[in-house]
C-alpha cells in the first residue's frame, strides 16, 4: 500500500514538473500586466509604457500597464510584490520604491530586496530643478537667495511622501540651508500640473515628465541633479556646478517580477530587455525624454538594489525623513 502511494506521488510530481516546464516553454501565452506605482503621465509611466510596448512586440503578447499611484509608489510596489509569481505580473521599480522607501518607512509592507526578482534596469534619468516662470529666479543662486530672504513663503511639489522628488529637494534644502514648504502629490504628473498653475513654485522633478515644459519655457529650468549636464538640456548647469559640489540626485528605473517567479522566465525577460535597450529606436525614445538607456543582469540589478537601499537609508536618516 505504502509502495503504491509513493509510486503515485512520484508520478504526480513528474507530471507536475512536465506541466511546469511546458508552461514555461510556452511562455507567454496570454497578456502580461505591468504595474506602475505612479499615475499616467509621470516619468515612471512614460518610461514604463515605452518598455511595455517594445517588450510586448518582442514577446508577441500585449503588456497592459496598470497604474496604481500613491504613497511615493509604495502602493503599487506592495501590490506588485504580492502578485502571482507566474511571469504574467511584472512591475517598474524605481529609486523611490526600492531604495528611498526602505529608509523612509519603518513599516514598509514589502521588502525591496526579498519580495522581488529583479530582471533588468532600463533607464536612468536626472532630476531637474524647475520653478514657475513667475518666480523671480533665473538660476539656483537666485532661488537660494530668495528662499533665505523669504523662508517658507514658497512651496515645492513632490511625487509623494518618500518619493525621490521629495528626497532630492530635501537634500537641496539641507545642503543650501533653506526652508521651502513641502506639498506632496500622487505622482509626477499632478506635481507637474501644480507647478504649471503656480499652485507651487518649485519642483525638483524627474526629467521625462518635465523636459517638454522646460523646453517650451512653461517652467524655468535652473539646474540638473546629476554629476554631469544632461544632453537633453546642455545649457542647464548641474547643482554641483552652481556652488554645491558633490550633490547628486538621479532616478533609476527597472523591471522586476514577484519573488518566486521561475528563473527561466526571468532569464527570458532579461534577454529581451537587454536586446530592447540596445536598439537605436529605444535609445532615441529615451533620449527624447531626457533619459539614458541602460540594462544589466538580474544578479547585477539585485546587487545594485541592495547597495542603493544601504545608501539611501543613510541619506534619509541624515536628513531626518520619517513617513510613519
Amino acid at each position: 500500500m505504502l509502495k503504491n502511494i509513493l509510486h503515485l506521488s512520484f508520478i504526480f510530481l513528474a507530471l507536475l514538473n512536465i506541466s511546469t516546464v511546458q508552461a514555461q516553454a510556452d511562455y507567454p501565452n496570454k497578456p502580461i500586466r505591468m504595474i506602475v506605482g505612479f499615475p499616467a503621465g509621470g516619468s515612471t509611466d512614460i518610461v514604463g509604457r515605452i518598455v511595455a510596448q517594445k517588450l510586448g512586440e518582442r514577446l508577441g503578447q500585449s503588456i497592459i500597464v496598470d497604474n496604481r499611484g500613491g504613497a511615493g509608489g509604495t502602493i503599487g510596489a506592495d501590490l506588485a510584490s504580492k502578485a502571482s509569481p507566474d511571469g504574467y505580473n511584472i512591475s517598474i521599480g524605481t529609486t523611490s520604491t526600492h531604495a528611498v522607501a526602505a529608509g523612509a518607512y519603518s513599516k514598509l509592507p514589502y521588502d525591496p530586496i526579498k519580495s522581488f526578482a529583479p530582471i533588468s534596469l532600463v533607464a536612468i534619468t536626472p532630476y531637474l530643478l524647475v520653478v514657475n516662470p513667475k518666480v523671480p529666479a533665473n538660476n539656483l543662486a537666485e532661488l537660494i537667495a530668495l528662499a533665505k530672504k523669504q523662508p517658507d513663503k514658497m512651496n515645492y511639489a513632490s511625487a509623494g511622501n518618500g518619493s525621490t522628488t521629495h528626497l532630492a529637494m530635501e537634500m537641496l534644502k539641507d545642503t543650501a540651508g533653506i526652508s521651502v514648504a513641502h506639498i506632496p502629490y500622487k505622482g509626477n504628473a499632478p506635481a507637474d500640473l501644480a507647478i504649471l498653475s503656480n499652485e507651487v513654485q518649485v519642483l525638483f522633478g524627474s526629467m521625462p515628465a518635465l523636459l517638454q515644459n522646460a523646453k517650451s519655457d512653461k517652467v524655468r529650468a535652473l539646474a540638473v541633479g546629476t554629476a554631469k549636464r544632461s544632453p537633453a538640456l546642455p545649457n542647464i548647469p548641474t547643482v554641483a556646478e552652481s556652488g554645491y559640489p558633490g550633490f547628486e540626485a538621479a532616478l533609476w528605473l527597472g523591471v522586476l517580477a514577484p519573488a518566486g517567479t521561475p528563473k527561466p522566465i526571468i532569464d527570458r525577460l532579461n534577454k529581451e530587455l537587454v536586446s530592447i535597450v540596445a536598439t537605436p529606436d529605444f535609445k532615441t525614445m529615451m533620449e527624447n525624454n531626457g533619459a539614458e538607456p541602460i540594462s544589466n543582469s538580474p544578479d547585477q540589478f539585485a546587487t545594485m538594489i541592495k547597495s542603493e537601499v544601504e545608501r539611501y537609508t543613510k541619506v534619509v536618516k541624515a536628513i531626518g525623513i520619517k513617513l510613519d
